[in-house]
């Protein structure tokens, strides 16, 4: 397999890897049309199997005059402590699915994020990696 180049170290990238193998995997064996827990269910169960730590439907607070304001924002997944993502399952991604993912990445201070939309016919179409 080729490696592209990154600023990311190995083992970011490794888990990254480990993301887009068990989203094409879930895609094959459940297809599109079912709703997003669904698939954050699946997406946990395998990425936790393949030995990786990961947290869902993490509060994160917004920081206002140094104060914690909650209800902040709900990221989907935070895979290794170090990537986020976020995922759907609607027809169409939006420029407003980027941003929210965008905007845990700067809160959260993580620069590799995915935004995967599981209902497409062709999983490939449904990956976007993000890197801020």
């Amino acid at each position: 397999m080729l490696r592209k180049e990154s600023s990311f170290g190995n083992e970011i990238e490794e888990m990254a890897e480990h993301v887009v193998d068990s989203v094409y995997k879930i895609h094959r064996s459940l297809g599109p049309g079912l709703l997003e827990s669904a698939y954050e269910a699946c997406l946990k169960h395998e990425l936790i199997k393949r030995g990786i730590d990961v947290s869902c439907q993490i509060e994160m607070p917004i920081i206002y005059e140094g104060k914690k304001i909650m209800p902040g924002f709900r990221m989907d997944m935070l895979v290794g402590q170090s990537i986020i993502v976020e995922l759907k399952s609607v027809e169409q991604l939006l420029p407003v699915h980027k941003a929210q993912l965008m905007t845990y990445m700067k809160l959260s201070k993580k620069n590799l994020g995915f935004l995967l939309n599981f209902n497409v016919p062709v999983m490939k179409q449904g990956i976007s990696r993000v890197v801020i």
